[in-house]
C-alpha cells in the first residue's frame, strides 16, 4: 500500500527538499509525494517538484471570468488540486511547508485529521494569526527566551491550535539575530519533518494491521 502525500507550499521549499532527499535515499519506504500545490506561480517549491519528477500544480487567485475568488472558492479549488487524478482522487496526508495562506474550513474539513504543518516556534507560544516568518523569530528574541524550536502539529480550524505531533528545541545564543534563529530552526525542520511523515505512516499501517487481525 502506497502512502500518498501532497504538499502545499508558497516559498522556496527548503523542508520539501529534505523530504525528497530522504525519499530518494530510500529512507521513506511506502511513502510517495504525489504532488506539490502552490498559490505562488514559479516558487522554489514548484521548481523542486519539477526537478524531481513530482507533479506541480499552481492554483491562481482569479476565476475564469477574471474576478477574484473568495477564500472559500480558492480553497474549494485547492481541494480539487490536492486530490488530483494521479493519486486516484485521494491522498493520505497533506503537508504544509511554508504555505502562506490561512486555510478555511472548506479545506480543513475536506482533509480533517490528515493535515500537518510546521511552525517555527515552540507552540503554543508565538503562534496564531500574525506569527509567521521573521515575525516569529523577532518576537522570540524580544521576549529574551533561552530556547526556541519548531513544532509539527495537526491542522484544525484554529490557526496553530491543532494537536502537537513533534516538538524540538534549540538554544538561543547571545547575539543571535532573527536570521540566526531561522537557520537553527530550519535545521530542525529539515531533520524532523520527514520523521513526522514516517511516524504517521507507521501509525496508519499499525492500525490497518490491527484492523485486519481483528
Amino acid at each position: 500500500m502506497t502512502f500518498k502525500v501532497a504538499v502545499l507550499a508558497s516559498t522556496r521549499g527548503t523542508d520539501l527538499q529534505a523530504i525528497i532527499d530522504e525519499s530518494e535515499a530510500g529512507l521513506m519506504p511506502g511513502v510517495e509525494i504525489v504532488r506539490v500545490v502552490s498559490n505562488m506561480r514559479g516558487c522554489g517549491a514548484l521548481e523542486k517538484a519539477r526537478a524531481h519528477g513530482i507533479e506541480d500544480v499552481f492554483v491562481g487567485p482569479k476565476k475564469v471570468d477574471g474576478s477574484k475568488k473568495t477564500r472559500e472558492e480558492f480553497d474549494a479549488d485547492l481541494v480539487e488540486a490536492v486530490r488530483g487524478s494521479a493519486a486516484g482522487g485521494n491522498v493520505d496526508l497533506v503537508c504544509l511547508i511554508g504555505y502562506m495562506r490561512i486555510l478555511t474550513p472548506v479545506f480543513v474539513k475536506a482533509f480533517e485529521g490528515q493535515i500537518i504543518n510546521v511552525h517555527p516556534a515552540l507552540l503554543p507560544k508565538y503562534g496564531g494569526p500574525g506569527f509567521f516568518g521573521a515575525n516569529v523569530h523577532e518576537a522570540v528574541l524580544a521576549s529574551d527566551e533561552e530556547e526556541t524550536g519548531m513544532t509539527i502539529h495537526y491542522v484544525t480550524e484554529e490557526v496553530d491550535g491543532g494537536p502537537i505531533l513533534l516538538q524540538k528545541t534549540t538554544l538561543i545564543d547571545d547575539g543571535d539575530t532573527p536570521d540566526d534563529l531561522k537557520e537553527k530552526v530550519q535545521g530542525l525542520e529539515k531533520k524532523w519533518y520527514p520523521e513526522a511523515i514516517r511516524l504517521i505512516y507507521k501509525e496508519k499501517m499499525a492500525n490497518l494491521d490491527g484492523h485486519l487481525e481483528s
